[in-house]
């Protein structure tokens, strides 16, 4: 594959592995908290700007479009300008992107800045990765990972928590200002520690058609899925041509790329079972978790009068789980099967949608907290996990490859479960509500007595009615999301079996995560 060989770099020690970490981390942190922090701010910005909450939605899916488009570029980029300046370049030029979001006069030009801080901040997930790995001995790459994986499961959630506070007490511009002093410390931190452990550098020729192709088919895709539910699906002619663009250009695509010689995309890692089935396995898994996330909080601020920070308090303690006991399972991926791991994952997870199905509109923010604080548990056991089957049995050469892959199709995912999690909400809650509707009728005694009752406390017939028709609509929204709890539920425990398919590889020196990480 290369004609230069790979420099192997000594691992850090003392402080400069300690500052290494957290420079790597923070800019980690930095990028993922970016993919939710908006999450709670979606009814401030949607109003400040002028366009329908729906509409905001755009505001999380052009960033995560834009970032699924540019992480499959990662290990060509890598090899063209070096892992040390692509990582540090990416961490500044994803400052200015936020910079620019803050100032957006208007929605269009925000989802454009969006899309850019999306797209800048490809390379950041698998460099930050790579170069954290190389900064430790093998032995200790369990660590080494699970310190990682904390950072990106403690950002998705500080991120409504933080946004929230910000949207409610400052402006929501500064979710996005936040991220210029932590970038600017990141990369001035990374450059000082790394830029003596730079990757060999080689001009390989970019497969412009490949690229192309990927852009056609994503972007079809994502608009697809956002705009399906304001044109009434494939009743709209707009809808069945993107559709079309996304299968056609998907066709092309993978044609392409399994015939090309530098492929932007290296599709032939699919022949693994490891690598197919865990990459599923990940992307479902991710996609339900992040389109529950988003619902969570919309629900909350438009139906349950909750604030901004109050939604994101609610979601906050999922991390809590998570960050003790991810040094854990770190530390003993090597040592238990990986595949029980995600096993009882998934046995969490499901577990902790099937109790948000059972909430109702009376539920106070205690029941609403709980489910939150066991996700944690289920987070702890889901990624590390199945990262080490994924990489699993991969030769050195073709780990950035894969990482980059895998991290692709579980952004492009997540994006899809927001998109697809927001439409099913909204059709089940216009089933409900035209269900709730047909019983206030004047043969119903409880209507009666209510709509009586309202118009006693002084309102107009048409204001009593209004007020009805306002406790339907709760109802019906409360009904919708439970729905989508449960069906998560069901999806999770279905997706156990595909775990089994897959054959972990325990390495010599102790374990797959060793034997994946230690192959960075």
């Amino acid at each position: 594959m290369a004609s230069a060989a790979p420099v192997e770099h000594q691992p850090l020690e003392g402080s400069a592995r300690m500052w290494g970490t957290i420079a790597l981390s923070a800019a980690t942190f930095m990028n993922v908290l970016d993919t939710s922090i908006a999450n709670v701010s979606l009814p401030a910005i949607a109003g400040d700007l002028g366009v329908s909450p729906n509409q905001g939605t755009w505001v999380i899916t052009s960033f995560a479009v834009a970032n699924a488009i540019a992480v499959p570029l990662t290990g060509w980029l890598s090899q063209r300008f070096g892992q040390v300046k692509l990582f540090c370049g990416s961490v500044i030029l994803f400052v200015i992107a936020s910079w620019l979001c803050g100032l957006a006069p208007n929605m269009p030009m925000l989802i454009g800045f969006r899309a850019l801080q999306g797209f800048v901040a490809g390379p950041m997930i698998p460099l930050s990765q790579s170069l954290l790995l190389s900064s430790y001995p093998r032995a200790l790459a369990g660590l080494a990972m699970a310190m990682w994986a904390m950072t990106t499961l403690i950002a998705p959630v500080m991120g409504p928590l933080l946004g929230g506070w910000i949207t409610d007490n400052i402006n929501w511009p500064w979710i996005f200002y936040i991220n210029i002093p932590v970038g600017i410390v990141a990369a001035l931190s990374s450059w000082a520690i790394y830029r003596k452990r730079e990757s060999v550098v080689r001009k390989l020729p970019i497969d412009k058609l490949g690229l192309a192709l990927l852009v056609v088919w994503i972007a079809a895709l994502q608009m697809m899925l956002d705009l399906g539910k304001e044109y009434d699906w494939f009743h709209s002619g707009l809808i069945v041509g993107l559709a079309a663009t996304a299968a056609v250009g998907f066709a092309f695509f993978l044609i392409w790329e399994l015939t090309d010689e530098h492929p932007v995309v290296d599709l032939r890692l699919f022949a693994r079972r490891n690598f197919w089935a865990g990459t599923i396995t990940t992307s479902i898994g991710y996609g339900l978790f992040f389109g529950n996330v988003v619902l969570l909080p919309l629900w909350l601020q438009q139906f349950m009068g909750y604030t901004a920070t109050d939604a994101g308090m609610v979601l906050a303690p999922v991390g809590l789980m998570a960050m003790v006991l991810s040094p854990i399972v770190g530390k003993t991926v090597g040592k238990v099967d990986p595949r029980r791991y995600v096993t009882l994952a998934f046995l969490v997870l499901a577990l902790v949608l099937w109790m948000r199905s059972r909430f109702n509109t009376q539920a106070d923010f205690t029941t609403i907290m709980i489910p939150t604080i066991i996700q944690g548990v289920g987070m702890a056991f889901f990624f590390i996990p199945l990262m080490t089957i994924t990489m699993s049995g991969l030769p050195p050469d073709r780990i950035p490859a894969a990482s980059g892959l895998t991290n692709f199709v579980r952004i492009t995912a997540g994006a899809m479960g927001t998109s697809i999690s927001t439409t099913l909400w909204e059709s089940r809650a216009a089933l409900h509500h035209a269900q709730l509707a047909e019983a206030v009728n004047p043969a119903n005694p409880a209507a009666q007595s209510t709509l009586a009752g309202l118009r006693a406390a002084g309102m107009s017939a048409e204001q009593a009615l209004a007020q009805v028709n306002q406790l339907v609509n709760q109802q019906a929204f409360m009904l919708a999301a439970a729905d989508i709890f449960y069906l998560s539920a069901a999806l999770f425990l279905l997706l156990i079996p595909l775990v089994w398919l897959t054959h972990p590889q325990k390495s010599p020196a102790g374990g797959g995560v060793d034997a994946a990480a230690g192959a960075h």
